[in-house]
């Protein structure tokens, strides 16, 4: 399988490992990395991440033989960012680089996944974390790699269209919740509103809104 993200920020590899983890446990999965960037964080080559001389032939070449590796074994996945760069996630139309559409032409027996990543405030100082899966994309109507990484645009566009409107809506219930954060603005000020609940005899609630969804009637 090959799982396709837009690129909203630095913590992109780290929440692409954790769904991994979660969703797909059985897999190995792996995701390409600039060299550069491999040589400041050299800890992500331990779970998975592998260097890319991205402006050189010989780095396109070398990433291929390296894809080609990884989909030819079993129980085996690929994360990408094929925007190459990191984008905002209301930039309209998408654009990927060109080795999507080739992986896709090249590689008709694999499933090509597109995930949607959003970061929101919404009621506490943490931002969510805010994560679509799309269904593979269907590429049997295309006919070459500019048209199969075509059908790859439009498909996480779409699905992050969906994401952002879910995340206007700020309903948690539309969402699985895979890891809880802490709640509440934190330091001395959550510490005298604790001691105020405990003088008033109530239970103290970190949280800064309790209402599921603030934008309901």
């Amino acid at each position: 399988m090959v799982f396709f993200c837009n690129h909203p920020s630095w913590w992109d590899p780290m929440v692409a490992l954790h769904l991994a983890q979660t969703f797909y446990p059985r897999q190995a999965a792996y995701g390409p990395i600039a060299a550069e960037a491999l040589r400041k964080y050299p800890f992500l080559a331990k779970v998975g991440f592998f260097p890319v001389q991205r402006e050189s032939a010989q780095g396109a070449r070398r990433f291929l033989e390296q894809v080609a590796i990884i989909l030819g074994r079993s129980n085996h996945a690929l994360w990408l960012t094929p925007q190459g760069r990191f984008t905002d996630v209301r930039q309209r139309p998408l654009r990927f680089a060109a080795g999507l559409g080739h992986l896709a032409l090249k590689h008709k027996e694999v499933m090509f996944v597109p995930v949607a990543i959003e970061y929101a405030w919404w009621h506490e100082r943490a931002a969510e974390i805010l994560v679509a899966f799309g269904s593979s994309v269907d590429f049997s109507n295309a006919r070459g790699s500019a048209e199969h990484g075509h059908l790859c645009e439009a498909a996480l566009e779409s699905l992050q269209d969906r994401l952002a409107i879910a995340s206007v809506q700020r309903d948690a219930a539309a969402f699985e919740l895979l890891i809880a954060g802490s709640a509440g603005v934190g330091g001395v000020y959550d510490l005298w509103r604790r001691f105020c609940a405990w003088l008033r005899g109530s239970h103290f609630d970190p949280r800064h809104m309790t209402a599921p969804n603030p934008l309901k009637p």
